[in-house]
């Protein structure tokens, strides 16, 4: 680091005991040599040769050596002696003598008057001056810097390399270039970090620790590294961004490259291996368990179809972030790319919605066809069997669930054919993406199927509906039966509750013929009530045996009804024939007792013979032995008119008019007796 008066570099050679080798010697001083710049060398240098640890001749020969290594650059060499001086062996070499082969100035000096030569600043401690120097720093930072610029210049011949690979020729050389160069063999990142560090290193102030002030003598060799550095710097951080821009084209280019070999496996394999899937799922199932089994089918290829779905989304997001970073060269190319993947994907997708819905559609058809079948077997399991209600509620009750079942079917066969209609409208769009696949016959048969199903359905609901009429008739029928047994019965009651009211009611014979008469009329009024009470019965039973004709059944009404009205009508007619033979009686007796009773007591001569008194007496007790005379039925059963004290009171009156009679006729026998005591 020191100079010598002239400004020349002073180089120092410090000998020891041990035997020096002169070619590491030589080595050494080459680069030493190497390192100062041409003007440096221009002004010469100073050679400190310290001896005082060596020998003569190692002295000689390295001076010696001088004139081979450096003689031009040499201006003046100093032999540092030791105390005691070789003073034989310099009396067999002068060097001043050999200075014009030699070609630099050598001289003997000691350590202490070296200062005569080289100002004491430019001299290190080593030899009485005050120059700060480390050698083991100095050391240090030249191995650095010698390990910076070799791996700086070979960085930077490999980073050219490369950037030049990444400039020139065509793509394929482009991408061959840097597929062989593309590693450096050293991290671009610790050189220029060791760059840094080293050029911080040289840049920073040396101290010479004195209490008399800071001064600072950088090393010249030191300020000669600080350019070398920089420059070395300067080139390796142009080269390394160069570099990076290399890095990342390659890096989108084989992101690039990456997404269109995706791109192509998902578009090569849905419009390959997934569209073949679809080509040969065409029916829709003759069944709910063949329907479910095609839905089975198409959800393991709806599953790997997911898959590379998953795929379609993750390079759409990657395409997108690309397109957002705004690259215009590949705009173009993945544009396109997303345009051919969104494509095939929405078309597979779609394809595959689709199927799914048409196999919905004809699980939903199947689905509706076996209800509408087993709503078909349970009305004609209904209707066949035969049917023997026990009366007419409960047959009202099965006419409305056979209403209500027909009704049902009504609306299974509507939703059938609304179903079916649906299925075969998607069946007709199919062939819109049948991939040039003739799909006639797939289609025909499905249509077939679904058509023979809907008529198979109609034909059974039509047979149904006939059954359905036979049934209706004859449980209506039926219902007439019974209403007319069950109106026949009650017109036996009525005709009972009649009988009952002539026997219990109809009592009173009258207390003169007008109001006998009255009687009578109203009696016969009231015969005509009961006699079409029985007409009715009779004519209900009639059409009950109509009835059972046509339903085929056994008389219904024969065995019990009709003996009943029969009877009933027996003992009315028996009943109102006695009670027509009293009032007749009666109106007879009134009529002959009025007579009597009405006639002038002025004219006794026509009441001479005694003849109709007894008449009129014998109707009269006729007519009271008759009240007391139950009526008597064919079955041996009797029945009274009214009860003891009603038959008393209407035979009251007819004792009173009697015995106004006969009072009357004692009166026309013995006159002058008449008295009001009488």
């Amino acid at each position: 680091g020191g100079k010598d008066r002239r400004s020349g570099l002073i180089l120092t050679i410090p000998l020891c005991l041990e035997q020096t080798s002169m070619d590491e010697l030589s080595v050494t001083l080459d680069y030493l040599l190497s390192i100062p710049s041409e003007k440096c060398k221009a002004r010469g240098f100073t050679v400190i040769v310290d001896g005082r640890k060596s020998q003569w001749n190692v002295v000689k020969t390295v001076v010696l050596m001088l004139q081979n290594v450096v003689p031009a650059e040499v201006s003046l060499v100093c032999v540092v002696k030791p105390d005691e001086f070789w003073d034989k062996k310099v009396t067999h070499f002068c060097f001043w003598k050999e200075k014009d082969r030699l070609g630099f100035e050598v001289i003997l000096v000691s350590a202490n008057k070296l200062t005569r030569y080289i100002e004491p600043c430019q001299l290190t401690e080593d030899f009485g001056g005050t120059l700060t120097y480390d050698h083991m720093d100095w050391l240090n930072k030249r191995l650095v810097f010698e390990k910076f610029t070799k791996e700086s210049t070979s960085l930077l011949d490999e980073l050219a390399l490369i950037n030049s690979g990444g400039d020139k020729g065509t793509q394929q050389e482009k991408e061959r270039s840097i597929d062989l160069n593309f590693l450096p063999s050293v991290d671009p990142e610790t050189v220029l970090q060791t760059g840094h560090e080293l050029l911080s290193e040289l840049q920073q102030r040396r101290f010479n620790g004195s209490d008399g002030g800071v001064s600072w003598s950088p090393m010249d060799d030191e300020l000669l590294a600080q350019p070398q550095v920089m420059k070395l710097l300067d080139s390796l951080r142009e080269q390394y961004t160069r570099y990076q821009e290399v890095c990342r084209q390659r890096s989108k280019r084989t992101q690039l490259e990456e997404i269109q070999q995706k791109v192509m496996q998902v578009v090569n394999w849905l419009e390959g291996p997934g569209s073949e899937q679809l080509r040969t799922q065409w029916g829709i199932g003759d069944s709910i368990r063949a329907s479910q089994a095609l839905q089975q089918k198409h959800e393991e290829i709806e599953s790997q179809h997911s898959e590379w779905f998953a795929v379609y989304v993750e390079l759409n997001q990657q395409i997108a972030a690309l397109l957002n970073a705004g690259d215009e060269e590949d705009l173009v190319e993945l544009k396109a790319l997303q345009q051919q993947l969104s494509d095939v994907c929405y078309r597979q997708a779609s394809q595959l919605e689709f199927r799914q819905n048409l196999l919905q559609a004809a699980l939903e058809f199947h689905s509706v066809a076996q209800d509408l079948s087993q709503q078909l077997d349970g009305l004609l399991g209904m209707l066949c069997v035969d049917v023997a209600p026990a009366d007419g509620a409960s047959i009202q009750q099965t006419l409305k669930l056979l209403e209500e079942k027909l009704k049902s079917v009504d609306l299974g066969l509507q939703g059938l054919r609304e179903k079916g209609q649906s299925l075969l409208d998607q069946i007709s769009n199919q062939a819109s993406w049948a991939y040039g696949k003739d799909v006639t016959i797939e289609n025909k048969e499905n249509v077939d199927h679904i058509q023979g199903v809907m008529e198979d359905m109609q034909l059974r609901k039509q047979r149904c509906e006939d059954m359905v009429d036979v049934r209706r008739l004859k449980m209506l029928q039926m219902v007439q039966l019974f209403k007319c047994e069950e109106d026949a019965a009650q017109a036996v009651e009525w005709l009972s509750e009649l009988l009952d009211a002539l026997l219990k009611t109809h009592i009173r014979l009258g207390d003169d013929v007008q109001e006998t008469k009255v009687l009578l009329e109203k009696h016969r009024k009231f015969v005509d009530v009961a006699q079409s009470t029985y007409d009715y019965g009779r004519q209900l039973l009639q059409a009950t045996v109509v009835l059972c004709q046509s339903l085929r059944c056994t008389s219904r009404s024969s065995g019990d009804t009709l003996p009943r009205l029969n009877r009933v009508w027996k003992q009315f007619t028996i009943t109102s024939e006695e009670r027509v033979h009293r009032l007749e009686t009666a109106v007879a007796f009134h009529s002959s007792a009025d007579k009597i009773l009405q006639e002038c007591p002025e004219q006794p001569e026509a009441f001479n013979e005694m003849e109709p008194f007894d008449e009129i007496e014998a109707v009269g007790k006729s007519l009271l032995d008759r009240l007391t005379v139950p009526v008597v039925y064919p079955d041996g059963s009797e029945q009274y008119f009214g009860s003891p004290s009603d038959m008393a009171s209407a035979a009251e009156h007819i004792r009173e008019k009697m015995k106004l009679v006969s009072l009357k006729k004692q009166q026309l026998r013995q006159p002058e007796a008449t008295t009001p005591e009488s």
